[in-house]
């Protein structure tokens, strides 16, 4: 752990989180930055981690330290690890958690990789301007041959408080697609709806899983090694024959969700829920959470579900809707993909941005970057359009990452 340069002051902060009121530093504290290479330090930097995660609107459930910690577990190779953060005394007001590529050239990459939906930094709310322009200061420093690329920004991240302050090259270009929806409960989200047909649809959809006896049960925290175990087994089982992403079957994906869901679940950042048929659990959903955003992010369904005409979206989208609609959070996220099923509930599509930082050095690596990111949206278009003319399998007959139905 080595630390750079003292850096200015910050004011108070205080937010109300989970866990109750977070008090920030005194206006007078001197900031101080460090580079985090120690797997050890990365691992006790929990406790300060989650304080400054609630006092972050911005944040989202992949930034959680549990989420990344467990990430960097499974996915994370040894040497690599990049944490910049930012302190006002003793209390963690900044953190950038990166980690060193070498290819396709060297950069700096927000971990959580490809398994993560938004990326991010942590900033104190209450930040006038000058943690936010200490953690540039350090980035800027840290990322000395390699370029800086962030991808899958949430429009409104934090990180663009960094991005507009970087003093080298920067550019912005666009990444995934998210459609999103309000976090209100399910009948204001059935009115919504374009017309009262559409509602009667789903309402009739309702009716038919309580026909079927379909119940639902909030998984407690020392359960939750055993649901998430079943959802992966259901998950397999939904997809036996078909196109599924080879990574949701691995050990470390496993071991990765198992891991980290669980702390989630203690410190109220996820939910597993189960849904059972005559006692038998059929179906198990894990939601993310973060102060402002709940996002369903992987589920498993018995097959038997779809063929006794049971809406297995219909059903993802009530229990994910009984946890983000109870007014503490604005956004209900359908995460990545463009589902024709997604746009049956008028959702706001937001496309995620790929944020990239040189220096003036590494002016051409910001080149060679934009160049490839042409390139891949062009293979995007053009996959879009076979599709279209029904050269593909719509999202029931394959997985597909990284759609929401996909995972």
């Amino acid at each position: 752990m080595t630390a750079l340069y003292p850096a200015g002051t910050a004011r108070p902060a205080t937010e109300a989180g989970p866990a109750g009121p977070v008090t920030g530093p005194a206006p007078t504290t001197e900031l101080t930055t460090e580079l985090i290479t120690d797997e050890e330090a990365f691992a006790a930097l929990a406790p300060a981690w989650g304080r400054l995660f609630r006092r972050c609107a911005a944040a989202t459930p992949f930034q959680s330290h549990a989420w990344l910690h467990s990430w960097w577990l499974s996915y994370g190779r040894r040497g690599r690890l990049r944490l910049l953060v930012v302190r006002a005394g003793p209390e963690l007001v900044a953190v950038a958690p990166l980690m060193l590529v070498r290819r396709p050239w060297p950069a700096l990459v927000p971990l959580g990789g490809a398994i993560s939906d938004y990326t991010d930094v942590l900033l104190d709310d209450t930040d006038d301007g000058r943690v936010a322009g200490a953690l540039t200061e350090a980035l800027a420093v840290a990322a000395r041959t390699a370029l800086v690329d962030f991808r899958e920004v949430r429009p409104g991240g934090a990180v663009e408080r960094v991005y507009d302050r970087w003093p080298g090259p920067r550019r912005t270009v666009g990444d995934s697609l998210c459609l999103e929806l309000p976090a209100v409960p399910m009948e204001e989200l059935i009115a919504r709806l374009p017309s009262g047909k559409s509602g009667q649809r789903v309402r009739a959809k309702l009716r038919r899983l309580a026909a079927l006896g379909v119940r639902r049960r909030t998984v407690d925290p020392e359960e939750v090694d055993a649901a998430l175990g079943r959802l992966l087994e259901l998950h397999r089982l939904q997809w036996q024959g078909r196109k599924v992403t080879d990574e949701h079957l691995r050990s470390r994906f496993r071991e990765h969700l198992v891991r980290a869901a669980g702390r989630m679940v203690r410190s109220g950042n996820a939910v597993v829920t189960e849904f059972l048929v005559d006692g038998e659990v059929l179906g198990v959903d894990l939601t993310l959470l973060s102060g402002s955003m709940a996002g369903g992010y992987l589920y498993g369904a018995h097959p038997c579900l779809r063929e006794r005409k049971a809406d297995v979206a219909v059903m993802l989208l009530e229990a994910c809707a009984e946890h983000s609609g109870d007014g503490q959070r604005g956004t209900l996220s359908l995460l990545r993909g463009d589902e024709p099923y997604k746009h049956h509930w008028r959702p706001e599509r937001v496309v995620n941005r790929r944020l990239l930082m040189a220096r003036r050095r590494t002016a051409p690596l910001l080149t060679a970057a934009l160049g490839d990111a042409t390139a891949r949206q062009r293979g995007r278009e053009l996959l879009h359009r076979w599709r279209e003319r029904g050269g593909g399998q719509s999202a029931g007959g394959a997985e597909v990452r990284p759609k929401r139905a996909a995972r």
